[in-house]
């Protein structure tokens, strides 16, 4: 059963080998729990980092190893309780070890989460900075972990905040309008209250705006490449991910199964998806392979038609365009350092609003724009390279009820 007011002790620091590895134990116990794990020379004082040896045990492999002990005191403290955190060799063996002998002294092993929860529920962290912690551990591109830092820091917090705090004093003239109709002083003016209403769905209105981008730099996003046999989509895709990763060759349909790889693009982690070659099968394997990248598509953020601009359009490219009609896509022409590459550009979705870029996958002509041009569309338009205030699809879903509740 949960109990926020117990000893708990975990790992706090990434699996695997490091020079470094920490401990965490938290609770009103936890100078007692440290103390029966350690050898101390003396006593440990708060926010003095105290040389140690672990206690011998029968594990030989960590009977003496060398530690750095540290308390945090009450209400001092990430947790808000008393926090001792071990620095040890970061070798699992010996963290888990550490553990093991805490729990033998009254200590409980921690759920995921279990810190940051105690935080919350210590008024040390709101909901929004608490879910800001695990997006900060989880980012993995620079802008990622902008975000969820600013969120960490408060900055959706305030914003939030001063939101509540101008309808909290609306509500208060209103009731008191309310509660002393008799004395002939207006509170609050009916004109006046439509107005600041208005200036914070306005306000809303802002956030939502920003929260496709943010949910996107949170994350993350799918960029399908999708066309006929032998446009260049293997090349294009190798060159984007600056790695060979996929096999290059003049035989059409040497792509046969999704072949994806994760990049930075202006700080959204993005995963690329290489496809076969739409054109009829010729066996088995391939039509599985086609089957796999009609799949693909549809449930892409992003489809990019790629298709042969030194040549011109195929039966093929037609289908592919045709079934990517309604899906968010950039037409890519690639090759286009090939004579007069695209004559029939103007030719390529009549009517249709759909972005194009030319570039070359040998040369790396137009890669640049080709870049900037699926983040354009991935976010809608908005630049991606600052953070973003909302990223959180509940904190969107919390901002709409109130939009609505505004204008109703």
């Amino acid at each position: 059963m949960f109990a926020p007011d117990d000893t708990i002790v975990a790992v706090a620091t990434a699996a695997g080998r490091a020079g470094i590895g920490v401990v965490r134990i938290s609770g009103d116990a936890a100078v007692h729990v440290a103390a029966a794990v350690l050898d101390l020379r003396r006593a440990l004082q708060p926010r003095h980092a105290t040389f140690a040896r672990l206690k011998r045990c029968t594990d030989d492999a960590q009977a003496r190893d060398e530690v750095i002990a540290t308390w945090f005191e009450a209400p001092q403290s990430y947790t808000g309780q008393d926090v001792v955190e071990i620095s040890a060799h970061g070798n699992r063996v010996v963290l888990d070890g550490i553990v093991r002998r805490a729990v033998a002294a009254g200590a409980r092993p921690a759920r995921p989460g279990e810190f940051t929860l105690r935080a919350f529920l210590a008024g040390k962290r709101d909901l929004v900075q608490a879910e800001a912690v695990a997006d900060l551990i989880d980012a993995v591109t620079p802008l990622q972990a902008r975000t969820a830092f600013d969120q960490l820091d408060g900055t959706l917090t305030r914003r939030i905040a001063a939101l509540d705090a101008t309808l909290y004093t609306l509500v208060a003239q209103l009731e008191a309008s309310l509660d002393f109709p008799d004395e002939g002083y207006h509170f609050v003016e009916p004109g006046d209250v439509g107005r600041r209403v208005g200036d914070v769905i306005a306000d809303i209105d802002q956030l939502l705006g920003d929260a496709t981008r943010g949910r996107m730099i949170r994350e993350g996003a799918t960029v399908v490449l999708a066309g006929r046999t032998n446009v260049g989509k293997s090349s294009l895709f190798n060159v984007l991910a600056g790695a060979e990763r996929a096999i290059v060759t003049a035989v059409p349909g040497t792509t046969r199964d999704l072949i994806s790889e994760q990049i930075d693009l202006d700080g959204v982690l993005v995963t690329l998806v290489d496809t076969a070659g739409v054109r009829e099968a010729l066996d088995v394997v391939e039509r599985e392979g086609v089957a796999r990248a009609a799949q693909a598509r549809q449930v892409a953020d992003l489809v990019l038609v790629v298709l042969d601009a030194s040549q011109p359009l195929h039966a093929d490219d037609h289908a592919v365009l045709h079934a990517t009609a309604q899906m968010s896509r950039l037409v890519v022409l690639n090759k286009c350092d090939t004579g007069d590459a695209g004559a029939w550009l103007p030719d390529v979705c009549p009517g249709d609003e759909t972005m194009r870029v030319r570039v070359s996958a040998l040369t790396g002509i137009g890669l640049p724009q080709l870049r900037a041009a699926i983040g354009q569309s991935l976010s809608g338009g908005e630049a991606l390279r600052e953070s973003a205030a909302v990223s959180n699809v509940r904190h969107v879903s919390l901002l709409q009820n109130v939009r609505r509740a505004l204008e109703q």
